[in-house]
């Protein structure tokens, strides 16, 4: 969870595409990011793969006003409301865009490609259609921020008590990509999201750390079986916590919409 999800940078910056807030090539560039190219295949009324701007000015015309993310998990279907086929679809990507104002969704495949020493990464989005009904297990912005740092406090105790959060090199390496990031002053979310969104996104990405840094760590002082499920124990609650949060904060602009 270190890494910002690709539907995550969809669906923000395609938000405020759809609210005039920045130019489509704009948001294009912060879509694809460090890949090579993105394309999105299965537009109704393309037979071929087409570029972001292209799918996004398309997706407006066929009625879509706003972008959710999903971030499912084995058993936690995040944000998604079906159907089956979709769902499947998303689950295998563990994450997913569902538009709002009309019934399609987009699931990424992840290519690498290039010789070794350069290898790019080319990302084709394939639009499928979806149900129209709320989504799953999404929180408002205040449960998500409430519940995340209720999870951190007390997963912080029990890794602490288990030495596992906080030392060597794989922690960090963790921690030292994590400052960098901060101090470049990377943007967390696109123009016209509220300031508690990037809060509960930040406070996310931190948990995120946390999590990688226990599971990266090997078992640290857990040396004992009964500790080491302890570990497991306590992260797994905190790492859905962190995904409910995440999703929150990046729909947050389409559940103000849809609130009035």
């Amino acid at each position: 969870m270190l890494s910002e999800p690709r539907s995550g940078r969809l669906a923000a910056w395609g938000n405020a595409l759809l609210a005039g807030l920045v130019s489509p090539d704009d948001a294009a560039s912060a879509i694809v990011g460090e890949d090579a190219v993105h394309r999105v295949e299965g537009l109704p009324g393309e037979s071929a793969p087409v570029g972001l701007t292209l799918a996004l000015g398309r997706l407006r015309t066929l009625g879509v006003t706003g972008l959710r993310v999903a971030l499912p998990a084995p058993g936690h279907p995040l944000g998604l409301s079906g159907p089956p086929e979709f769902n499947a679809r998303a689950m295998d990507a563990e994450e997913a865009v569902v538009c709002y104002g009309a019934a399609f969704g987009l699931v990424p495949e992840v290519y690498e490609a290039g010789p070794d020493g350069d290898v790019h990464v080319e990302v084709v989005w394939h639009c499928l259609p979806v149900r129209e009904a709320p989504p799953a297990d999404v929180p408002s912005l205040g449960e998500a921020e409430r519940e995340l740092a209720e999870a951190l406090r007390e997963a912080t105790e029990v890794l602490s008590r288990l030495d596992v959060a906080g030392s060597g090199p794989v922690a960090e390496a963790a921690i030292d990509a994590y400052r960098g990031r901060a101090e470049r002053g990377r943007e967390v979310l696109a123009p016209g999201y509220p300031p508690r969104a990037v809060r509960v996104l930040e406070l996310a990405q931190r948990v995120g750390l946390l999590i990688s840094v226990a599971y990266g760590n090997g078992h640290g002082g857990a040396v004992s079986a009964s500790e080491m499920v302890a570990r497991a124990d306590a992260l797994r609650p905190v790492e859905r916590t962190a995904r409910r949060a995440q999703v929150a904060a990046y729909n947050s602009v389409v559940e103000q919409r849809e609130r009035g």
